[in-house]
C-alpha cells in the first residue's frame, strides 16, 4: 500500500494543532514530529474482542484504540481481519513501548506487546514506519491520567 506524502503530512499537521484531550482522539509525539488519529475506544472486553475484524478499510487518518483496566501482558492476533495493520503498544503513562508493523489479514500467530501494556493503538499497515513512530514516542490521551508522559492539559 502506498501513503501519499500530502496525506502523511497532512496527518501530522493536524497533530501539531491539537490543544485538547478528547476521548475520540490520540495525539503521538517524538523526535519523527507529531500526529493526530481519530479513535474508536475498544473498552469492554466484547469490543476488545471484535477489534477491526471484518473491516473492509480504515481511514489514513483513523484507528482503533484498545484501553485495558490495567497494565499486564497482552497478545493479538489477525483472525477475521481484512487489512493489515501497525499495533502500537503502551504502558500505564502512554509511552510506547513496542511498534509491530504490518501484521498480517487472517495470521494467528499471537503478536506480544510486553509484560506491561495500558493500551494498543491499531493503524493502517505501514503508517507508522513512514511517519517514524517508534518505542520512546508518547500519546496524548484521557486514558492516561495525570501522571501520563504527555498529560492532558
Amino acid at each position: 500500500m502506498v501513503w501519499s506524502l500530502a496525506l502523511i503530512l497532512g496527518v501530522i499537521a493536524s497533530g501539531v494543532a491539537a490543544a485538547e484531550c478528547r476521548n475520540d482522539e490520540v495525539t503521538l509525539r517524538g523526535p519523527w514530529g507529531q500526529a493526530r488519529f481519530g479513535v474508536e475506544l475498544a473498552v469492554t472486553a466484547q469490543e476488545r474482542a471484535q477489534g477491526l475484524m471484518h473491516r473492509e478499510s480504515l481511514s489514513q487518518s483513523r484507528g482503533m484504540l484498545f484501553l485495558f483496566p490495567r497494565s499486564g501482558p497482552v497478545g493479538f492476533w489477525m483472525r477475521n481481519t481484512l487489512i493489515p495493520l501497525d499495533m502500537i503498544f503502551l504502558d500505564d503513562v502512554g509511552r510506547v513501548v513496542k511498534v509491530h508493523h504490518e501484521a498480517r489479514p487472517h495470521d494467528e500467530t499471537v503478536i506480544r506487546g510486553g509484560r506491561d501494556v495500558k493500551a494498543v493503538l491499531e493503524i493502517n499497515g505501514g503508517l507508522a514506519r513512514q511517519m517514524g513512530i517508534v518505542a520512546g514516542s508518547e500519546m496524548r490521551h484521557p486514558a492516561f491520567g495525570r501522571n501520563a508522559a504527555w498529560p492532558c492539559e
